[in-house]
């Protein structure tokens, strides 16, 4: 049970911090003229992930550009930087746990 519930949560992990990778590149880039924001389909991506595939980044649409060709929304890739922190200590809060049980269950399979 817990090598594939481990491997789904490393895997979710590494898209998170791929996720974030992006969301700060975007932050950097917000006076860049001509930038484009770039994201991930998180929830598609999620599902790639869980079998074992790289992450897709594409150009976010639907984004107001400025007259620069700049269509970075801080305040959009702010609130996905928090997101993203709270969903990877999410995962790593569920891979501590199921670590610790592993080590419970060794612990009393040698009779304490």
């Amino acid at each position: 049970m817990f090598d594939a519930l481990g491997v789904k949560l490393e895997r979710y992990m590494d898209l998170l911090s791929a996720r974030q990778k992006l969301v700060a590149s975007n932050i950097a880039n917000a006076d860049t003229p001509g930038y484009k924001t770039r994201d991930i389909s998180f929830q598609f991506e999620f599902m790639s992930q869980i079998e074992g595939a790289a992450p897709n980044v594409v150009e976010v649409p639907g984004l107001v550009t400025k007259n620069d060709g700049n269509n970075v929304n801080m305040d959009r890739e702010l609130r996905l930087l928090s997101e993203n922190a709270l969903r990877f200590n999410m995962a790593s809060s569920l891979l501590r746990s199921q670590i610790r049980t592993i080590r419970s269950a060794i612990q009393e399979g040698r009779g304490g």
